[in-house]
């Protein structure tokens, strides 16, 4: 029998409290090294969200004081760390970062523990530690496993100094997927089924033993962010596994997942062929386009999520497409604006806001089904039950329209446009697709491979893919990279990022200036899409970019472009 302590200490006043996270599952996620990294990210409103999603707090001033770091270090006295996983041998590090103001992922207080996932709280309190006086905000907590692959369920709570108090904490209850509730909330998201003329078609080739295709597009939600594991209990996983009990036959079912987290359909319709359609090597009969909760960043509001539509819509006679609507934690997205594409094409809609959000605002037993901390993981991602109740959505979705008759076939050419049509044919060019439609006259001081880029799980996998390796990197020098091509609209991809090291780029068409790339603006490693010019007629073109002055020694990735011939 273990001893304990001949003198245990005596305890340490804990204070107030309230969680930010509360039995969340994390996982491993692959990292270079072959260790396990789950980041949850506090920055932005992400930290707010969670005290008010999770913690019940509504006290204006307590939340201002999460919102940076010296109202933080003034409100909090530690935080506590509560780990399980099956393997109670194996240390689990948290770790918890302050962002910098000098450089974010670098200058800023990182505290850290090695947590045995046996249950037990540890508790990290603030004035142990020496704090850095270039703390800008509260950054990310990440739990970091000795392999990737590995699975624990967390719970972390912020302990308040004296003179502040949380609110009492809010019972989670189970769910009942089976209740009269959950049916009813699952029910809300049918917004239309539209022409069902190609979806009977699908479910009918399903249900006969054909193989047929499921392709998912959208952002880090179809990704599967928020998911544990990302790979598997995500929406569009889900889907593609209730699809194939519900109407499949066998292993005819098959599945595409491209779901880039932080890119809006400005770029998924640059990628669709890559991503969907593997270069014209599958042709899907059904895609689910996701992108109601990304498309604020899309700088035509609206164009270029009617031309992936449009898209998708022409890669067959048959392939049907379905429009999903995520939603985040201050109930927000874009299906008013978008829901009039899927209205004009007459499209399928499920809407998760529409089924989710009213019954956040009712009473345990008067229709509420869960809480908004049992539906989002943070901010903008769902839980697995959140991912679960998306795909039931979908899924409720068919079986309706499998219960009615078929339409007549719609002629979709023939409608009129919402927003525009002029990026329908857009395609990607880098450096090893579409070499030929474009002369690279000089790649200048562009001549680098840029291998540290964004990485999504595609598809089944649950390692990440990098997106666009075929770039050209800009590490030191003045020389412009120089290219002429002919078509009537082009794009430029580049790589955002959070390197205090980043280049501005000045981007020049026919010698005029048509904006200045920073690649900071953002602020974190992802892939971004603007448009460059959009004409009525293809002419030829000469396109530069070069560094601006005491920008020559930074780095900037030209990951490729879009253009429409």
């Amino acid at each position: 029998m273990m001893a304990g302590p001949k003198a245990p200490k005596d305890p340490t006043a804990k204070g107030s409290s309230f969680y930010i996270c509360r039995q969340k599952e994390v996982a491993g996620n692959p990292q270079p090294d072959g260790r396990g990294i789950q980041f949850i990210y506090l920055n932005d409103v992400r930290l707010t969200t969670f005290a008010q999603m999770v913690g019940n707090i509504t006290d204006e001033a307590m939340l201002t004081n999460l919102k940076n770091a010296e109202g933080f270090q003034n409100m909090v006295a530690g935080i506590g760390v509560t780990v399980e996983a099956e393997d109670r041998e194996q240390p689990i590090d948290f770790v918890f970062q302050m962002y910098g103001k000098t450089d974010p992922n670098n200058s800023g207080t990182i505290l850290r523990a090695s947590c045995i996932p046996d249950g037990m709280e540890q508790i990290l309190w603030f004035d142990d530690y020496k704090w850095s006086d270039d703390d800008d905000v509260p950054g990310q907590m990440r739990f970091e496993f000795d392999k990737s692959g590995k699975f624990a369920t967390v719970d972390v709570k912020l302990y308040l100094r004296e003179g502040f108090t949380a609110p009492e904490q809010e019972e989670c209850n189970a769910i009942d997927a089976a209740s009269e509730d959950y049916q009813t909330m699952i029910k809300r998201s049918f917004m239309q089924a539209g022409n069902n003329a190609r979806i009977k078609r699908l479910l009918d080739k399903a249900k006969a033993g054909e193989d047929i295709t499921i392709a998912f597009i959208g952002g880090s939600i179809t990704q599967g962010a928020g998911a544990i594991p990302i790979n598997t209990k995500c929406y569009a996983y889900r889907t593609w596994e209730k699809f194939r009990e519900v109407f499949g036959c066998g292993d005819n079912v098959h599945f595409v997942k491209a779901g880039v987290g932080g890119t809006p359909s400005e770029l998924g319709m640059i990628r669709f062929e890559r991503d969907v359609l593997k270069d014209g090597n599958v042709t899907p009969d059904l895609v689910v386009i996701e992108f109601a909760v990304n498309d604020e960043g899309d700088e035509t509001k609206g164009r270029c999520y009617e031309c992936l539509v449009r898209k998708a819509l022409g890669v067959s006679e048959h392939t049907a497409v379905l429009l999903l609507f995520a939603v985040f934690a201050n109930d927000w997205n874009l299906q008013e604006r978008l829901g009039v594409v899927g209205k004009r094409y007459e499209l399928p809609m499920v809407s998760t806001l529409d089924a989710v959000v009213p019954q956040f605002y009712q009473k345990p037993g008067e229709g509420r089904v869960l809480t908004k901390s049992q539906f989002f993981y943070d901010s903008y991602h769902p839980t697995n039950m959140g991912h679960e109740i998306m795909a039931d959505c979908i899924i409720h979705m068919l079986t309706e329209i499998d219960k009615q008759e078929a339409d007549e076939a719609m002629l979709w050419q023939e409608k009129e446009p919402v927003f525009g049509t002029d990026f329908t044919n857009v395609k990607l060019l880098d450096k090893k697709a579409n070499t030929d439609k474009a002369i690279i006259l000089s790649v200048g001081s562009f001549c680098e491979i840029d291998t540290d880029l964004q990485k999504v799980e595609m598809d089944k996998s649950f390692s990440a893919t990098p997106q666009f390796p075929y770039n050209w990197q800009h590490k030191q020098g003045t020389e412009p990279f120089r290219m002429k091509i002919t078509c009537k609209a082009l794009l430029l991809v580049s790589k955002d990022s959070g390197d205090v090291n980043s280049a501005k780029v000045n981007v020049c068409v026919d010698g005029k200036e048509v904006l200045v790339a920073d690649p900071r603006e953002v602020g974190w490693t992802h892939c971004n899409a603007q448009i460059l010019f959009s004409e009525e007629e293809s002419k030829e073109h000469l396109v530069e970019l070069w560094p601006l002055p005491g920008e020559e020694d930074k780095l900037f990735t030209i990951l490729g472009f879009g253009y429409v011939e």
